[in-house]
């Protein structure tokens, strides 16, 4: 069964963007789990403390400019009263624009990642009875996973694969935990494995964090395209992988 990653629902119920299906649907998970009802709380409090202090910080700029404007200027001639009127109107919009540049402006690798990756969360260790025999080593990994020692977890996780390689949960989650500890080779190898299974519930994710894999390590190229594919499926992935293609291309 695939693990919900609420955070994609959690951006498009807080910005308003959910059709009122999807509204129905979320209202009700939000009933009946008090993790996700605290996290979207969470979420919405952040996002005005990001908006009213960018509104406090153009706000600042704006009124330091007018105070500037304000001061008694000395006793000259007429036109240079005037130039220095036009000076500071133009140092407004200046300040205005390279405002609304920076906002506009492309993210790097990083900002990209920051802003889009999370790592899949793992709700059950239960497992199938064809590896019954990496119970042990696949408990152990999924709890340095849910910890964040994603070093240790690689390490079981690779254990678990030895004996069972078509294990593709696994592969998923060892793609993941090698990508935290920028094992990058080892990430896009387990994705690209989950990809070419072709026949297992974990593709769109691997999909997904295989393009960020790229985007990480500069392969904009392969990135596009992944995204691409992506944007033209059905997954949960397709908007963000929207956005993204904007910043690429």
């Amino acid at each position: 069964m695939k693990t919900i990653d609420f955070s994609y629902f959690i951006e498009r119920f807080n910005a308003g963007e959910m059709d009122e299906a999807e509204k129905e649907w979320f209202r009700k998970e939000l009933e009946g789990n008090e993790k996700l009802r605290l996290e979207v709380d969470l979420r919405r409090k952040t996002d005005m403390v990001l908006k009213e202090r960018d509104i406090m910080n153009l706000r600042n700029k704006l009124n330091a400019i007018e105070k500037k404007r304000s001061e008694p200027v000395p006793e000259t001639k007429p036109r240079k009263r005037l130039d220095i009127r036009y000076a500071a109107v133009v140092a407004s919009v200046v300040l205005l624009g390279s405002i609304a540049l920076l906002s506009r402006g492309k993210p790097d690798s990083d900002e990209i990642i920051s802003r889009y990756y999370q790592p899949y969360e793992v709700a059950t260790i239960s497992r199938s009875a064809n590896i019954a025999s990496n119970t042990d080593n696949f408990r152990l990994a999924v709890e340095y996973y849910n910890i964040r020692d994603y070093r240790n977890a690689a390490i079981y996780f690779s254990r678990v694969l030895d004996d069972n390689p078509g294990d593709m949960h696994t592969e998923l989650l060892n793609g993941i935990s090698n990508f935290e500890i920028q094992n990058y080779p080892e990430a896009r190898g387990s994705f690209s494995k989950v990809i070419e299974d072709n026949n297992n519930f974990y593709i769109d994710h691997a999909q997904w964090y295989l393009a960020l894999c790229y985007i990480k390590t500069g392969e904009t190229e392969k990135a596009v395209s992944q995204l691409a594919t992506i944007e033209d499926s059905r997954t949960i992935y397709r908007k963000e992988a929207r956005k993204i293609l904007r910043y690429l291309k």
